[in-house]
């Protein structure tokens, strides 16, 4: 049997394959540690073999994507000067064609297949977990928490949270219908529901901001652009002035208090001022991608006593800058400050200037969860995460040309994503952008 191509690179017809991909994917992201080698290797199977199909349109012109890559770039190069060369070098690989398939799948992934992937992807991850999970003990709560199918609540409080923005963007974004309305309210509800089980207040909090952020931006979409950057600015301001406010007035420390924290954060700033004491050591390059974390070093041998870690694995800063300055230095923090905030800052601008883009308020909305996530933990600067693919996604499809159909100028802004079409190959004149 031969199956047409356009079945799998056409963003436009590749719905079925794009969406099993997508939910295989996200499986393997939760769950790899588990099954090790053999679900990786389904991973790059659903992703590299489609450059065979046709390897213009599936990989295009590498050369618009070197800020990118240079973060990875950077990884791998810190295999020359890192204490643990063997460890540095298959990471920072890892990480290098973690990338690539991100970026492939960018090319031939639709925001609306991406968003349906999604949901069911995340619905898999959180019902192995809900029938499969344990509770264990957190070292930095002293608490037992539970944990699903992971290894830290928080990383089963990270899937809840996407899952309900998945389910919010499905709704009141993308505006589904037929099966997919039913779909996006089991998600809901089951990410929901594992987000109250985690206890993850990180998770919680994040997620109520995110989602408001989206439902905050629906009545802006019906305003003229430059009305929209106005108002923008005005509300932005607004809001800055009352969290600092509400800071000073000790609302901090009233929601954490809700979720049995304190001032410490249980524990995050001991590590914190640990970290950037490593930093001092080799602030401009680091020590080595994924250099620090390793078993026998002394300086990672007493962190992970002093916080009960027997298993010598699965533990980091807690905080991103910190643990990419400690690992790949300044340089490498800047390296992944632009694509971080380059992709957050690319989206909005396009929310803001297009008539109609539901995709750039997904991924604004998903890169804010990213940004405010990036100072208590640590989602996108390891392969195989759901929060590096997605980040990585999102910036490469800041590179390709948005085209309009002619129906979307008369549709009010967000009502209807498919008068929207976005060019998942970037092609102009037969060559790939």
């Amino acid at each position: 049997m031969r199956i047409a191509k356009s079945a799998l690179i056409d963003p436009e017809k590749n719905e079925i394959y794009g969406m099993a991909a997508i939910a295989l994917s996200f499986f393997v992201f939760a769950y790899s540690s588990r099954f090790g080698q053999i679900s990786i290797l389904a991973y790059y199977g659903v992703w590299f073999p489609l450059v065979v199909v046709n390897y213009r349109q599936v990989l295009g012109n590498y050369v618009r994507y070197l800020w990118i890559f240079a973060f990875g770039i950077l990884a791998m190069l810190s295999t020359f000067w890192s204490d643990a060369a063997s460890v540095t070098m298959r990471a920072s690989i890892q990480y290098l064609t973690h990338i690539v398939c991100a970026l492939i799948a960018m090319r031939l992934i639709s925001i609306q297949t991406l968003t349906r992937g999604a949901l069911i992807g995340i619905t898999v991850v959180l019902l192995y977990s809900l029938l499969f999970g344990i509770h264990l003990f957190d070292a930095l709560d002293g608490t037992y928490s539970f944990v699903g199918a992971f290894s830290s609540k928080n990383q089963l409080g990270f899937y809840a949270s996407l899952g309900v923005i998945f389910a919010v963007a499905s709704v009141v974004v993308l505006r589904q219908k037929g099966i997919w309305l039913p779909v996006a309210g089991v998600t809901g509800l089951l990410s929901a529901y594992s987000l109250l089980a985690s206890q993850s207040a990180t998770s919680v909090i994040t997620t109520a901001a995110v989602v408001g952020l989206i439902i905050g931006f629906l009545p802006l979409g019906m305003l003229s652009p430059a009305n929209r950057r106005g108002i923008f600015l005005a509300l932005g301001g607004l809001g800055a002035l009352l969290v600092v406010a509400s800071l000073q007035f000790g609302l901090l420390d009233a929601i954490l208090g809700v979720f049995g924290k304190d001032t410490t954060l249980t524990g995050r700033t001991y590590l914190w001022q640990q970290g950037i004491e490593a930093a001092h050591r080799a602030p401009i390059f680091g020590v080595g991608y994924q250099g620090f974390w390793v078993a026998g070093f002394a300086d990672a041998e007493r962190l992970w006593n002093d916080f009960f870690i027997t298993g010598r694995s699965g533990f980091h800063f807690h905080n991103t800058y910190i643990e990419v300055v400690v690992e790949n230095g300044l340089v490498g923090m800047l390296l992944l400050g632009i694509v971080l905030y380059g992709t957050l800052l690319g989206h909005l601008r396009s929310v803001l200037l297009r008539e109609n883009d539901p995709q750039g308020l997904i991924f604004f909305a998903v890169c804010a969860l990213f940004v405010v996530r990036s100072f208590v933990e640590i989602d996108i600067i390891f392969p195989y995460q759901i929060g590096s693919f997605l980040l990585f996604f999102a910036a490469g499809k800041l590179s390709l040309p948005a085209r309009k159909t002619q129906a979307s100028a008369r549709l009010p802004a967000f009502r209807n994503a498919s008068s929207v079409r976005y060019s998942g190959l970037g092609e102009e004149n037969g060559q790939p952008r």
